[in-house]
């Protein structure tokens, strides 16, 4: 735990304490120091951040002030606050989250943002309310990506796969958190193969929309200390490498999708994949050079970093 203040205030409150352990996260250059301090305190105080700043002035009872300690300097030693906490937040919504499951990244937004653009933006393919529509997520995790697109599309239906059961475990939790258990098929298996044996998916040219976030990280990300380009300790460390690493050159899960994931959509539906910067630009190559596929383009996350390969079926 970091040494308190030269002159530590007489009473610890909201605001003290938060800006202790922003100092503490800015030093251990923590990802979101702020985000994380505000995490910790409201989880710790049993309440919605937004209170955090409506009542700042708060004093912390003294085991509130050890329980806080105590996950400070586990933050410290690089756990991450999702984990934490047991939450995180995707697309302004809170999911249940674990070590069972990879933490919800910002960067996989982009993918639900442009289904639901283009659903509104399309004809026959339901509008805001995604009346009739078909979709399925690969690789879905906690299921952030297809909780949120049932969330946002109240009359869509929605298939999840994932290889982990322990993962669809934690999609089932989320899944219930936000009401959309009676819309969400949770199916266990390798990536397209669970849509062979459902009821509706089975028949090819059926999904209006395909989307995945497969492990896609190369081995020489993962195996690098550079900063800039290799995977940061606390991910090695503590998220299920399984839903990370993606093989030699990243494309290992990215290849098998792109080549049999177009002839489950119908004409017009779209294939939205994740894939590591490095490998977008093969990715889209493989696209392209998919029969099945036309108007190949890939989105930059919000860091500007080329991120999703998205491609309509013919």
């Amino acid at each position: 735990m970091p040494a308190p203040p030269q002159t530590p205030p007489k009473v610890w409150t909201t605001r003290t304490l938060l800006a202790w352990m922003k100092d503490a996260f800015i030093k251990a250059e923590l990802d979101s120091p702020q985000l994380c301090a505000e995490m910790l305190l409201a989880h710790v105080l049993g309440c919605e951040r937004l209170r955090l700043y409506t009542e700042p002035d708060r004093p912390a009872a003294p085991l509130e002030r050890q329980r806080l300690r105590e996950l400070t300097a586990r933050a410290l030693k690089n756990e991450p606050v999702q984990y934490l906490v047991g939450e995180a937040w995707f697309f302004s919504m809170a999911f249940t989250v674990d070590r069972r499951v990879l933490i919800p990244r910002p960067a996989t937004a982009t993918i639900v943002e442009h289904v639901l653009q283009h659903a509104r933006a399309t004809p026959g393919f339901g509008g805001d309310e995604g009346e009739g529509i078909l979709l399925a997520d690969l690789c879905t995790g906690s299921g952030c990506v297809a909780v949120a697109l049932a969330k946002h599309m109240p009359a869509a239906h929605v298939i999840a796969t994932d290889i982990s059961q322990d993962a669809l475990d934690v999609a089932s939790t989320n899944a219930e958190r936000h009401g959309v258990s009676d819309r969400l098929d949770l199916m266990q298996g390798n990536l397209l193969d669970p849509l062979d044996t459902h009821p509706v998916a089975n028949a090819k040219g059926s999904l209006h929309y395909l989307t995945a976030n497969p492990p896609y990280i190369p081995d020489a990300e993962w195996d690098s200390t550079d900063p800039e380009t290799g995977v940061q300790a606390n991910v090695k460390a503590y998220e299920p490498t399984i839903a990370l690493r993606g093989g030699a050159d990243g494309m290992d899960l990215v290849r098998p999708i792109l080549a049999g994931g177009p002839a489950h959509l119908r004409p017009g539906g779209l294939l939205l994949v994740e894939v590591a910067a490095s490998c977008a630009a093969e990715a889209k190559a493989l696209a392209e050079a998919n029969p099945l596929l036309e108007a190949v383009l890939v989105l930059k996350d919000i860091e500007g970093h080329p991120r999703t390969i998205v491609a309509r079926r013919k």
